[in-house]
């Protein structure tokens, strides 16, 4: 039997940010500026998103086409979820839950080619749009409600002994809000990705193997696609559930409930 040398690379390797392009000069002291896996693929998706309202763009045709039916259909989805979770007369913020979908959706999408980046795999992204979300719905209530947003961390009906403690605990709940929105996509891509590399490493050297474990590896290989699918479906879930939340938090934010 010929023996074959495998590289088997970290599992977590293909989460590291690493420079493409770099540039060092001598300007204003010390100047360096590169360009990352992470700021490429971000432009990609930017590029992406673009292309694709682009093509859906249906102004001069009567009939619509792919594209436009399905852009549509996420609007009218997005903007029935703005509509129950917010009111009707707050859809102002319906531009914003439409682009963080499309921008966490294609991110997700994205990142399942294979040799590709997982933007959203990133904690500086995640945690950094999560903290961002969180302070600006805590500016926004601040500024509906002043001093009356802090009711929000009481209860109504709670006895006068408990109100410390509720608060204390109210208060740490809501402040988990601004790093949960971040990890749960973070932990759920890195985790995906991390089990299809880990399996997907495994069956090559099965299928590397003589012909007999190369056919009966055909039955994990079926189960491994199933898995693929099964990352895709979380792609469109993680992206729905993020958009879902940010909505409550609004909601929260403008009704102090």
């Amino acid at each position: 039997m010929q023996n074959l040398n495998f590289i088997i690379n970290s599992p977590l390797e293909q989460f590291e940010v690493t420079s493409l392009i770099g540039l060092n000069a001598p300007i204003f002291g010390y100047f360096n500026t590169s360009l990352t896996n992470l700021g490429l693929y971000s432009l990609l998706v930017l590029f992406l998103i673009v292309g694709l309202h682009f093509m859906g763009n249906n102004e001069t045709k009567i009939i619509p086409n792919k594209w436009s039916i399905g852009l549509e259909s996420s609007f009218a989805s997005l903007s029935s979820m703005v509509r129950e979770q917010i009111g009707v007369t707050n859809e102002i913020f319906l531009p914003f839950i439409y682009s963080l979908f499309f921008f966490v959706l294609v991110g997700n999408l994205v990142s399942n080619v294979p040799y590709s980046f997982a933007v959203t795999s990133s904690a500086i992204v995640c945690l950094g749009l999560s903290v961002t979300i969180f302070i600006g719905v805590t500016l926004l209530a601040l500024s509906l409600h002043r001093i009356k947003f802090f009711s929000f961390f009481i209860p109504s009906g709670t006895p006068l002994a408990l109100v410390p403690l509720l608060v204390l605990i109210e208060l740490v709940s809501y402040g988990a809000r601004a790093g949960s929105l971040g990890i749960r996509l973070f932990a759920n891509i890195v985790a995906g990705h991390t089990l299809l590399k880990i399996l997907s490493t495994f069956l090559y050297k099965l299928f590397s193997g003589n012909i007999i474990v190369a056919v009966l590896t055909l039955i994990p290989f079926a189960i491994f696609i199933g898995l693929v699918g099964l990352e895709l479906a979380v792609s469109f879930i993680q992206s729905f559930v993020l958009t879902l939340l940010v909505c409550s938090y609004l909601r929260d934010a403008i009704k102090l409930h």
